[in-house]
């Protein structure tokens, strides 16, 4: 399950731009992009408030819970490579 925000629907709603949000709330283009497209880590309460405070919403609006998880196009680390990595490196200094 992963978190969703749902800017751009509560945006539709209200007939209120992208750029509105971001000058209404003092919150970055980039950040509030970020939080749209689903590649933000995290959100925090001051932002979450500042985007309810705008569009008169409740942080439930904002946010929902989907049941598959997006593919963001970031590779994904594996950690059995990077220590097979740091145990050929440290075998070829002896």
């Amino acid at each position: 399950m992963v978190i969703e925000i749902q800017l751009d629907e509560l945006l539709k709603k209200q007939q209120k731009s992208f750029y509105w949000l971001a000058k209404e709330t003092g919150i970055s283009y980039t950040t509030l992009w970020r939080l749209k497209k689903g590649r933000a880590l995290g959100i925090n309460f001051v932002t979450l408030e500042k985007v309810c405070e705008a569009l008169m919403c409740q942080p439930g609006d904002v946010l929902s819970i989907s049941a598959a998880r997006h593919n963001t196009g970031k590779a994904v680390r594996n950690p059995a490579r990077k220590k097979a990595s740091i145990q050929s490196a440290s075998a070829s200094k002896k």
